[in-house]
């Protein structure tokens, strides 16, 4: 990895994602968080992503590659916790998706965005409850 991607990654590691995560912990805006843990240290992480729903789980469309912790550490594992709109999905298999079909699964303009930028990373996580009903974030009585 160049220094200079080295150093983007680490400057949004420590700002924007601090933000994004906030956001995608309260289920506001576009952000899903991925709750992972490291395949070498055991620590447990969270990771601001954009998925787009998809009949058999989530289409996440992997803009810095498969080098990227967060990817490496949940196919390791062989899972993760998603969690959308604030309701926790429990990813039972992460497969490659096809590019057209990644692209299609997001909506205008981040299609447009995508296409332009000619994205062909695209990753179905494939959720437990895939195909049934979408869940209702759980509220405190």
């Amino acid at each position: 990895m160049t220094s200079m991607r080295h150093g983007l990654l680490w400057l949004l590691k420590n700002t924007l994602n601090r933000w994004t995560t906030r956001l995608a912990r309260a289920g506001t805006g576009p952000f899903s968080l991925v709750r992972h843990v490291g395949r070498k240290s055991g620590t447990a992480y969270e990771t601001p992503i954009i998925v787009a729903e998809a009949e058999d789980g989530f289409i996440a469309e992997l803009t810095y590659g498969e080098n990227v912790s967060w990817y490496r550490n949940i196919v390791a594992a062989g899972g993760c916790e998603l969690v959308v709109g604030g309701v926790p999905r429990q990813v039972i298999a992460i497969e490659s998706y096809p590019s057209d079909a990644g692209r299609r699964a997001f909506g205008f303009p981040a299609r447009l965005v995508l296409s332009l930028l000619r994205r062909e990373e695209y990753r179905l996580l494939r959720t437990a409850d895939a195909g049934g009903p979408t869940p209702q974030p759980e509220t405190a009585p």
